[in-house]
């Protein structure tokens, strides 16, 4: 055997990795092809619902980048084709030009009370082969995995 092409033995932590890489693909699978029946991304789904918790007080670019689900490195591209489809409005803020402040419209809120069934029964369907008390432990264990990474977040919003 040619020993230039051996590797070494995975560590426990790689293949947790690669699993869960490979779940979170086959999961987003599902989630991609039914919001692409509604015209919409993932990460324009994602946006939509960050704006909806937001309430009507909006928030700013940053603040809705900094609570997406996975980083979209062109932030104002994505809430542009969301503005022309009519799902969300920005504003400029009159104290401080700078400051763009987008909500969700009532298009954006009634295209996301179309998908709130439809989602919520498409993770029941993926998920569905676990039990509720393992469902709560994944869950569990996938917030320790998270924590390290939000306590960073958290130090350094506070530094700036």
């Amino acid at each position: 055997m040619d020993t230039r092409f051996a590797r070494p033995a995975p560590l426990p932590e790689e293949d947790l990795f690669v699993s869960l890489q490979h779940a979170a693909d086959k999961l987003l699978q599902g989630v991609e092809l039914l919001l692409k029946s509604h015209g919409l991304s993932p990460a324009q789904y994602n946006v939509l619902r960050i704006l909806r918790g937001a309430g009507p007080a909006g928030l700013s670019c940053r603040d809705v980048g900094l609570r997406m689900v996975t980083r979209d490195p062109d932030m104002t591209r994505l809430l542009d084709r969301l503005d022309k489809l009519g799902f969300i409005s920005r504003e400029r803020a009159k104290n401080d030009r700078r400051v763009v402040t987008t909500r969700i419209t009532p298009r954006g809120l009634d295209l996301l009370k179309r998908l709130d069934p439809p989602v919520r029964e498409l993770h029941r369907r993926q998920l569905r082969h676990l039990p509720a008390p393992r469902l709560k432990i994944l869950g569990q264990l996938l917030e320790e995995i998270l924590a390290p990474a939000a306590m960073r977040e958290k130090v350094s919003k506070a530094g700036k």
